[in-house]
């Protein structure tokens, strides 16, 4: 079965982003598709980036940094939960990323983001990133927006449209998620 990490970008206290996390876990949960597991980065405590060599030299110093790893690989594919923040995702996000390399590759992913203009540059930032990194990422997108799909700007209140959204976003996931397992197999022998 497809395992498939639901990863939480946000750090900050009193993130909206929690509750947008436990909800795609929620619905993701009623599928029979793939073993979905929600990962909050501050369950890792990952400092500003500390390894003194490049990721992609796989030689991590920290055991933060192999600790992370480890959660990273267990994966065939991945939902980023992204906030936007002057037009970008998360600090913590993206020093998630960066910490680690080939645990990423050859692997699919999804975008569920929220923010005043529902995330969208977040998202796309976050598009560039992950394909550096070798991970497929879908053309679905879920995408909140602060002003309709939270009361107050805190209260996250989705309209009923984005859990139709969702289904396609994880539909398309596990499909790219299934078929690079074979690319995944192939490298692996390679090597």
């Amino acid at each position: 079965m497809l395992k498939i990490g639901i990863i939480l970008g946000s750090t900050r206290p009193g993130r909206n982003g929690a509750a947008v996390a436990e909800w795609v876990r929620d619905l993701a949960s009623r599928r029979d598709d793939a073993e979905y597991e929600l990962v909050d980065l501050l369950d890792f405590a990952l400092p500003h980036l500390d390894e003194a060599i490049p990721a992609a030299m796989g030689q991590y110093a920290n055991e933060h940094t192999r600790r992370w790893a480890a959660k990273v690989a267990e994966f065939d594919g991945y939902v980023f939960v992204t906030p936007e923040y002057n037009h970008s995702t998360s600090a913590a996000l993206k020093n998630a990323i960066d910490f680690v390399y080939a645990e990423w590759n050859d692997k699919a992913a999804g975008i569920v983001s929220y923010g005043s203009l529902g995330g969208a540059r977040a998202a796309e930032h976050l598009r560039l990133i992950l394909g550096e990194l070798r991970i497929a990422d879908v053309r679905q997108q879920v995408a909140f927006s602060l002003a309709t799909d939270f009361e107050n700007y805190s209260t996250f209140t989705p309209a009923p449209r984005h859990e139709a959204d969702l289904n396609v976003l994880l539909d398309q996931v596990n499909s790219w998620a299934g078929a690079l397992r074979s690319v995944r197999a192939d490298a692996s022998v390679a090597a």
